[in-house]
């Protein structure tokens, strides 16, 4: 049976409010509503206002990340969300941005991340105890 280590979703947002995606504080805050939406556990983020526009950054959390880069002179913002484990809704985090950064169109794919054939009657685990078991029953 084939299984993933995670899922990732690669999101376009076009039609964006401008204001929101050139504040860094706004695009933090945003991010970090969506990684809670989706139940993941923020570690650390990092995020910068360059000059004369635009936002990027990054919420790292224990399932993996959440990213941003934006261009707020054509209402666009490029999202990155990747995650691990079976109690985390990627989903939810796009659902929560959508709506907060007002986006009018939407573009986005979902891809699954370390696929691999596991025996049947198995699982693969996404924090092994120990390193070298990576299988379990």
């Amino acid at each position: 049976m084939v299984q993933a280590l995670g899922r990732q979703i690669l999101v376009e947002f076009y039609g964006c409010d401008h204001q929101i995606l050139d504040d860094v504080v706004q695009v933090e805050d945003i991010l970090r509503g969506a990684a809670n939406k989706a139940n993941a556990t923020i570690v650390q983020s990092a995020f910068h206002r360059f000059n004369p526009f635009g936002v990027s950054g990054v919420i790292v959390i224990a399932e993996s990340h959440i990213s941003i880069h934006t261009w707020p002179e054509y209402g666009y913002a490029a999202v990155d969300i990747f995650t691990c484990g079976e109690t985390i809704d990627p989903w939810a985090a796009f659902r929560f941005m959508e709506l907060a950064f007002g986006a009018q169109n939407i573009s986005s794919m979902e891809m699954r991340r370390g696929i691999f054939d596991v025996p049947k009657g198995k699982m693969l685990l996404h924090k092994p105890e120990e390193a070298s078991v990576a299988i379990c029953e």
